[in-house]
C-alpha cells in the first residue's frame, strides 16, 4: 500500500498535470523494461555486458556497422527484432490516455521500440530514431519493420534489391540526431510548463539537455526513475516507481 507521503506527492503530480497548459512527457529506456526489454544502463542493463567479446556501443556504432553489418545484426536479432513479442506497459498506457484525453501534448522518447505507438500514443517524436523503417544506403529505398524482421530473424544479413546494405532507422554512435527534430525539440521545450521525465537516467546527450533547457524557461519537472539523475536537485517532485505512479494516472 503506498505510504501517505507518496499517496500525496502523486496527488500533487495531478493537480500539475490537470492546471498545466502544455505538458510534455520525455521517455526513456527504463519504462519498457516493465514490457520486458531490458534497458541499457540498468541494474540488468545490455550495456554492462559485453556480447561475443564486443561493447554494446562498439556495436551500435556506425563505424563497426559499416565494417561487420553481421555482428550488428546477430546482436539485434535479440534485441531489436522481437519487438511484436512485447507489449506496453502502464506507463505506455498512462501517457497514452494521457494525451487521448487532451491533457499530454506531446512524447519525446529516446527509445526506439515503438511501445508510445502500440498504446496509442499519437504525437510520438522519437529523438534517437526507429526499427519502424530502414533504408538503403545505396539507393535509398525503404522497408519496414515488418519487411525486414523476418529476414534478420531468419540470419540474413538484409540488403537492398539493388544489393546496397540496410540500416534501421536508428542513430548509431558516430551519427548526428535529425537536426530538425532537434530543433523542434528544444523550441517545444522552451513552451512547456511540466515535464515528466520517465525512465531515463539523462545521461546520453544531446537528447538529455531536453529537460534541462524546460528548467531553464520556468518549466515544473517531475523525475520518475529508479536510478539517480543529474537533474534530480531541479524536480518539483522526484519518484523511482514508475508502474507504482503511473498506475495511479
Amino acid at each position: 500500500m503506498p505510504s501517505e507521503e507518496l499517496t500525496a506527492q502523486i496527488g500533487q503530480l495531478k493537480q500539475l498535470l490537470q492546471t498545466s497548459r502544455h505538458a510534455l512527457a520525455f521517455t526513456g529506456a527504463g519504462i519498457s523494461t516493465l514490457s520486458g526489454i531490458r534497458d541499457f544502463r540498468g541494474r540488468n542493463g545490455v550495456y554492462l555486458q559485453p556480447w561475443r567479446g564486443h561493447s554494446v556501443e562498439e556495436i551500435l556504432s556506425l563505424r563497426c556497422f559499416m565494417a561487420q553489418p553481421e555482428l550488428f545484426y546477430a546482436w539485434a536479432k535479440e534485441f531489436i527484432y522481437r519487438l511484436e513479442e512485447f507489449h506496453p506497459s502502464v506507463v505506455h498506457t498512462a501517457l497514452a490516455e494521457l494525451e487521448r484525453q487532451g491533457i499530454l501534448k506531446g512524447i519525446y522518447t529516446q527509445n526506439i521500440d515503438m511501445l508510445h505507438q502500440r498504446a496509442g500514443s499519437r504525437r510520438v517524436k522519437e529523438v534517437h530514431g526507429s526499427a519502424s523503417m530502414h533504408h538503403c544506403l545505396r539507393c535509398g529505398r525503404e522497408s519496414s519493420y515488418a519487411e525486414i524482421a523476418p529476414r534478420v530473424m531468419a540470419d540474413e544479413v538484409p540488403h537492398c534489391v539493388c544489393g546496397g546494405l540496410v540500416k534501421p532507422d536508428i542513430v548509431f554512435y558516430g551519427e548526428n540526431l535529425n537536426e530538425e527534430l532537434l530543433e523542434e525539440a528544444f523550441a517545444e521545450m522552451q513552451r512547456t510548463d511540466l515535464l515528466i521525465v520517465a525512465g531515463s537516467s539523462l545521461t546520453v546527450h544531446p537528447a538529455a539537455d531536453l529537460p534541462l533547457e524546460a528548467v531553464r524557461y520556468g518549466a515544473k519537472l517531475v523525475i520518475v526513475n529508479d536510478q539517480p539523475t543529474a537533474l534530480d536537485r531541479y524536480a518539483a517532485l522526484r519518484f523511482r516507481d514508475l508502474a507504482e505512479v503511473f498506475s495511479q494516472l
